[in-house]
């Protein structure tokens, strides 16, 4: 994106990439379904940027949700909006899109140089890159950096970079898992019985060290380690820093969204007779399989005789985590280079003519569409911004 801005301004732009083809991180975002944007009302859009909701804000005026539709539409590439407001390709698929702009990338100038991985600058400050041919210098009047942050480590996001931009006096936070799932103490059992398994219908409710209270519904996917998915994701950023603030998170989980507690304490309370309390929890309070596993898990065997106790458990079930999954695993990081080193144009100001663009930035965002425009704006930000540094030296 922000080649195809550079470009659109004027400027001879060279691509450098230390992957063996581009956008591995794209085609991956989009293997189940590319999530481009969402269709929310802008208010709740910006919203999720959370404390750099004003840093992100101006970026997305310039290119926001609909102007991003109309982007992919100059590409051949229709979308719609789906049931939950997100929006997607007509076709589902990232590779359509991405071969599409790299044609027209390709025909507007750009050069793509794959397999460069970047190393910073030598004593002559020119930028030094690792090839399969060797070490390669390369003079370039202007820099866009796009080096992603420190997830998916396989796809080319390595997050190598962070010293090399350190070591320059540029103050860059350590990167730290977003979007990510996180470890419960399962027993064995628990595990070898439901991992994999998702728990649906259910809400979740968080509240935080602030006293700032959420509640969501939806699924989430029961692991070998403990828990992740949609519902997960969106609270990764407050359970993290929780657990990095008290040593623990917890989520309460009402296990049985369509009964109030009042109904939940009659069916219950009425005599199971000689039928089992996995059949009772079933037919009295819909609680079966993975629900009633985590019941067994979670609850004191005690509390299973008292219908009160168990019908305010199956209403909110205390879980407590313990640790975010391991950063490579994560979807996004969070951490980058500090948002104030950069000026309106995403210049770093301590490196005259060298931008930043993307998720090596330090922002972060759910999914649901919410990641891929910030990436996008970024860009686009970053790019126009250097061709018009350049043309102001000109």
């Amino acid at each position: 994106m922000a080649a195809e801005a550079a470009s659109l301004a004027g400027a001879r732009v060279a691509v450098y990439d230390a992957m063996p083809s581009a956008g591995r991180k794209f085609l991956m975002a989009g293997k189940g379904g590319l999530n481009l944007t969402h269709a929310e009302p802008p208010e709740a859009f910006l919203s999720r940027y959370g404390a750099r909701r004003p840093w992100i804000e101006p970026l997305l005026a310039g290119f926001g949700p609909e102007t991003l539709r109309a982007w992919a539409r100059g590409l051949g590439i229709d979308s719609f909006v789906g049931s939950s407001g997100r929006v997607f390709p007509s076709g589902m698929k990232a590779a359509p899109l991405l071969r599409a702009w790299l044609h027209r990338s390709r025909a507007a100038g750009v050069n793509f140089h794959m397999r460069h991985r970047w190393c910073g600058w030598d004593g002559d400050g020119a930028l030094e890159f690792a090839t399969p041919r060797g070490e390669r210098a390369v003079r370039a009047d202007a820099l866009v950096l796009a080096l992603g942050g420190g997830s998916w480590a396989r796809l080319g996001s390595t997050g190598a970079w962070l010293p090399l931009l350190a070591e320059r006096g540029v103050r860059v936070e350590p990167l730290r898992p977003a979007n990510c799932g996180f470890d419960a103490r399962w027993s064995e059992h628990f595990r070898l019985h439901y991992a994999g398994q998702p728990v649906k219908p259910v809400v979740l409710v968080h509240k935080g060290l602030d006293g700032i209270e959420s509640r969501q519904q939806g699924e989430f996917m029961v692991t070998a380690t403990g828990v992740e998915g949609g519902l997960i994701y969106a609270l990764s950023a407050r359970l993290r820093d929780e657990i990095e603030t008290a040593g623990v998170a917890r989520l309460d989980l009402d296990l049985a969204p369509g009964r109030d507690l009042a109904r939940l304490e009659r069916e219950l309370s009425q005599g199971r007779g000689s039928s089992s309390m996995a059949n009772h929890l079933r037919r009295r309070a819909g609680v079966a399989g993975v629900k009633a596993g985590l019941l067994r898990e979670l609850l004191p065997a005690g509390h299973f005789a008292d219908s009160a106790r168990l019908a305010a458990a199956i209403k909110s079930l205390p879980l407590r985590l313990i640790a975010p999954r391991p950063l490579d695993e994560a979807i996004s990081s969070a951490g980058g280079v500090a948002l104030e080193e950069l000026d309106q144009r995403l210049m770093i100001r301590a490196l005259p003519g060298v931008f930043c663009a993307g998720e090596m930035l330090d922002w972060e965002a759910p999914t649901g569409g919410y990641l891929l425009t910030a990436c996008f704006a970024s860009g686009r930000a970053a790019g126009a911004g250097a061709a018009a540094w350049l043309d102001a030296r000109s």
